[in-house]
Order: C-alpha cells, then structure tokens, then sequence
C-alpha cells in the first residue's frame, strides 16, 4: 500500500510541476511489474526447493534441474520440453552427426540442444547463458574456481580449454577466467561418436 501511496504522490507533484494548463490526470491502481532478473531469482529458487538430490539420483550423469524439470544428456526430450513450456526462441538446422533435424530452445537462462535419433529427439546439451541459474549441486556462472572443486572434485581433464567433468557417458564443462566461472555446459558424449 505505501508504495502505491509514494507513486500516486510522485504523480501528483509530476502533475502539479507540469509545464502547461492542460493537465491530464490518469487515475486507477498503479502496479510495479518485477524485472526479468527478479522473475528468473524467484524461478531458480522455486527449483531449488522442488527438486532434491534423491530426486535427481535416478538419472545416470550429472542433471540439470529447472522449474522441477529434471533434464538429463541424451534424455527423450519430448516431455522435457513439453514440461518447460513455449521457448523463448526456437531454431532447427539439418543435423551433422545424425540423420534428421537438430533443434534448438530457449529458456531465458539456458539453451536445450537436441539431436534425432530412430524418429525421437534425445537432449545434446545445455548451455547457461547468464548467472540467474545454477548448476544442481549448486555452482553457477560467476562462482569462484573452488566452488567448483568443493561440488566436483578434482578429477577432471581439460578439453579445448575447458574443465571437463565426465560421468555415465555424458560431460559437464566449464570455462574459467581469472579462478572465475564464465561458462558452463552440459553435454551428451553421444554427438562425439
């Protein structure tokens, strides 16, 4: 209520300061909209509280979990998608590795990469794009280098540049700069065959 109380007072001094006699008064409620950052925080820990370790101990490899969606490498990506809603954006090109079309979503945060196989569409990849999301043991764009080592551990390879952790046939990456994260990505092992 104070805040409606604080904008309707900044509208009528905006009113009474007004260069010219014909003032026109707008009334009604006045609502302030959260920003796209605050939405995807509230979202992030709405998953965090939805999927738990045990949740995820099922799926072979490292998981990545969203809005309790639990997305996995080279999972039937049908019901993934389908539980994430519309895309934001939406791509598909003719497939390199495979015979079919490799599709492409976005998530506001994240990117889901799909490739085809036998007439299904199986999950590649998934690529953070900003620092509102986390990884579900908890590391995240931004995180400092020993974050990454407490959650993984230090056994890994380097690949291109990256930090390269492998499990159950699938990669989680991460590039660092300056002991910092920059980039993370899962990754199916199954695009490299």
């Amino acid at each position: 209520m104070r805040s409606k109380v604080w904008i309707g007072s900044i509208m009528m001094i905006a009113l009474l300061c007004g260069c010219g006699s014909d003032v026109k008064v707008i009334e009604g409620d006045v609502a302030v909209k959260e920003t796209a950052a605050q939405a995807q925080e509230k979202k992030q820990e709405d998953t965090a509280a939805e999927v738990t370790e045990e949740d995820t101990a099922q799926y072979s490899g490292y998981v990545f979990t969203y809005g309790g969606t639990v997305i996995g490498m080279d999972m039937d990506a049908a019901p993934i998608v389908e539980q994430l809603g519309e895309a934001d954006s939406y791509f598909e090109a003719p497939s390199c590795a495979f015979e079919g079309i490799d599709k492409v979503y976005t998530y506001g945060s994240f990117e889901l990469d799909t490739y085809p196989t036998d007439d299904k569409d199986y999950v590649s990849s998934v690529v953070f794009k900003d620092d509102t999301i986390a990884t579900t043991e908890g590391v995240g764009i931004g995180d400092p280098e020993d974050k990454v080592v407490e959650a993984y551990g230090s056994d890994w390879t380097e690949e291109d540049g990256m930090r390269v952790y492998e499990k159950d046939g699938m990669k989680l990456c991460f590039i660092l700069e300056d002991d910092t994260v920059a980039s993370i990505e899962y990754r199916s092992t199954a695009i490299e065959q």
